[in-house]
């Protein structure tokens, strides 16, 4: 009895004994150029972002992000930010099934505000010795914002073991968000 009980209990935590795969990290810190080209004739907007993540656990991580951009020819800005978890498992030694959850908010100043959620998975992975990418499909909605499905790319180059350059581009419905700066991870 005491050993059925043990197998069991091994056996309930195996799903969660999983890390990180080789040569991925869910500790980082990046900043670099931010811009997003609109469709349906409205104007594009660019300026800086900033993102972060921190893992807790081998297998689940804290991110988040922020930008400011200011719409072309309007004087407008917008500053955007989204804070989530995310749960990563290995699938193979140099690869990960990757999910996030997180909270989304958009403010356009004295135009007013929005926010809402998005929820994200796909795969993340080394794919040589100094270069990652990941690959994912998402989905957001909020009070303001019709939901809308999306997909989203990256990649990162590493320079050494802490210092690299990330490229990020998000598609959604015509619009394509976009992402370039140095990221440091430890």
């Amino acid at each position: 009895m005491k050993r059925s009980l043990v197998a069991m209990t091994l056996a309930a935590a195996l799903p969660f004994a999983a890390t990180a795969a080789d040569g991925v990290s869910y500790n980082y810190v990046e900043a670099g150029y931010a811009a997003t080209n609109l469709s349906d004739g409205l104007p594009d907007a660019d300026g800086f972002g900033t993102r972060a993540s921190v893992a807790f656990h081998p297998n689940f991580h804290v991110f988040g992000d922020y930008s400011n951009q200011e719409f072309d020819d309007t004087g407008i800005d917008a500053d955007q930010w989204r804070v989530g978890l995310g749960y990563n498992h290995e699938i193979s030694p140099r690869a990960d099934l990757l999910t996030r959850v997180a909270y989304e908010k958009v403010d356009f100043g004295s135009l007013g505000s929005a926010d809402g959620w998005s929820v994200e998975a796909g795969a993340r992975g080394a794919l040589a010795s100094n270069f990652e990418g990941y690959a994912l499909a998402g989905y957001q909605d909020g009070d303001e914002i019709d939901g809308d499905f999306y997909g989203r790319l990256g990649a990162t180059v590493q320079f050494n073991r802490n210092w690299g350059l990330n490229g990020d581009v998000k598609v959604s419905d015509g619009d394509t968000a976009w992402f370039v700066g140095p990221r440091f991870t430890w």
